[in-house]
């Protein structure tokens, strides 16, 4: 029984992007051209270069802006201010979800690799503000980006999130790997999403996931 296996569970972590609003919506398609056109611009190259670094730079360090950061000194706050200029007609609220997260026992927070100011546009888009404890973006790790598991614990510790008795729900199934090490209960939540040794549950509808569990 899955609701069983969350009997332990006092803290409620949530990423953001095409976990808290469905990847149908293509929200993020609107950030990715975003920053291809900041890449083309800032650093004088053609789109098939820039497209070429930004999917590099997401595969090696994590996210794009992490990689510009290392290889080009760039300003975080300028990048992401402008890459998240975006509209947010295609999102709409979901009652049903706001419920469901409502009466999750415990803290409930959404850490994301955008940033925290983005993070709240897109919650009050869906109907969610105030569903949350906290909202965190990379930078408040220091803009240190998921996977990596010193950007877990970074945010952990300012929020005071016990691994040993959180979860995490989170769309990339890599973010997931840090959270498994650390004690966490890991679900997927994806169109497609796969069992994998770090994944203790696949999903493919969030809001009937978290039906289950209250």
């Amino acid at each position: 029984m899955v609701a069983h296996s969350f009997s332990h569970i006092r803290h409620w972590v949530f990423d953001l992007d095409n976990t808290l609003y469905p990847p149908k919506v293509r929200l993020f398609e609107q950030i990715e051209r975003r920053m291809t056109a900041w890449v083309m611009r800032e650093l004088r190259i053609p789109q098939a270069e820039a497209d070429r670094l930004r999917a590099e730079y997401w595969r090696l360090y994590g996210t794009t802006l992490a990689g510009l950061m290392a290889e080009h000194g760039v300003d975080p706050q300028g990048y992401l201010h402008d890459v998240h200029d975006i509209s947010f007609d295609a999102l709409t609220e979901d009652r049903a979800l706001a419920a469901h997260i409502g009466a999750l026992p415990g803290r409930r927070i959404v850490y994301t690799n955008g940033s925290a100011t983005y993070a709240e546009r897109v919650l009050a888009a869906r109907g969610l503000t105030g569903s949350f404890d906290a909202v965190y973006g990379v930078e408040h790790a220091g803009f240190r980006p998921k996977p990596d598991r010193a950007a877990f614990q970074t945010v952990f510790a300012r929020d005071g999130t016990d691994p040993a008795c959180a979860a995490m729900f989170e769309d990339d199934p890599r973010n997931l790997a840090a959270p498994h090490a650390m004690g966490m209960r890991t679900i997927h939540v994806a169109p497609e999403a796969e069992p994998a040794p770090h994944i203790h549950h696949p999903t493919d509808d969030l809001t009937g996931f978290l039906a289950r569990l209250v």
